[in-house]
């Protein structure tokens, strides 16, 4: 199956490279390219990609508030956005995650990387090394709750907090109430930014095995995606931020 692909990015150059190398791979197909946020937002509406390679700081619209129109939007609701960002370390990546990105990748990321990344976004995981799962969740729970229902900026650039906001506040008792024990236990893996394949190798399952229990954790904690998983485990203390 072709996995389908759009790319936001003002710079020309940056653009026509990730084009160039999506293109020229077999299984991948380049459907749609964008200057500024508005025409991403009109790319994924139109074109429905499989992923959308989006960066952060353009004109007319930015990066973080096109990826909340798209994730928000039922004409573009399937599309998995994947934030293209300069520095590991860019405020806007955790403000990105929560407008409903599926991760982020550095600009300077090797083509092999870039298409496996390409592929697990699309296969429904998310791109979230554990360093930047426990920034992540280290800049959340030490944001007010009256603050993550309303907005909250980080930087210069403004957070809708659309992902961390929606997701269900548990308590430990409910989610385990809710899981299996070994569901339980995918759970606090998925919580330390592991995939399905390193969460089956730990386990010492088959990677569609550990698919499906994360699959049954999404319908069951009624969490969007793996981010919404994480938020959880750690509201549900089933989880550390150390």
């Amino acid at each position: 199956m072709t996995i389908s692909v759009a790319v936001a990015d003002d710079q020309a150059l940056v653009r026509v490279g990730f084009c160039g190398i999506i293109a020229a791979t077999p299984g991948f197909a380049v459907v749609g390219q964008a200057a500024n946020g508005a025409e991403a937002v009109e790319v994924a509406r139109a074109a429905k990609p499989d992923v959308v390679l989006m960066d952060v700081r353009m004109p007319v619209l930015d990066g973080i508030e096109a990826t909340r129109q798209i994730t928000a939007a039922a004409e573009s609701a399937g599309v998995r956005v994947v934030i293209l960002t300069t520095f590991d370390l860019d405020e806007y990546v955790f403000a990105a995650l929560r407008a409903g990105a599926s991760g982020f990748l550095l600009k300077d990321t090797l083509p092999a990387d870039l298409l496996t990344a390409i592929r697990v976004v699309a296969g429904g995981e998310a791109l979230l090394a554990p360093s930047i799962t426990r920034r992540l969740i280290s800049e959340f729970i030490s944001t007010p709750a009256s603050a993550l229902a309303a907005g909250t900026r980080i930087g210069a650039g403004t957070a809708t907090a659309a992902g961390m906001a929606a997701t269900p506040a548990l308590r430990a008792g409910q989610v385990t109430q809710l899981l299996t024990e070994r569901e339980c236990e995918v759970l606090r893996l998925v919580a330390t930014g592991l995939s399905n394949a390193e969460i089956a190798d730990r386990l010492i399952i088959s990677p569609a095995t550990a698919k499906t229990h994360v699959a049954h954790l999404l319908t069951k904690l009624g969490a969007r995606d793996r981010v919404q998983l994480v938020i959880i485990a750690y509201q549900a203390g089933l989880a550390s931020a150390a």
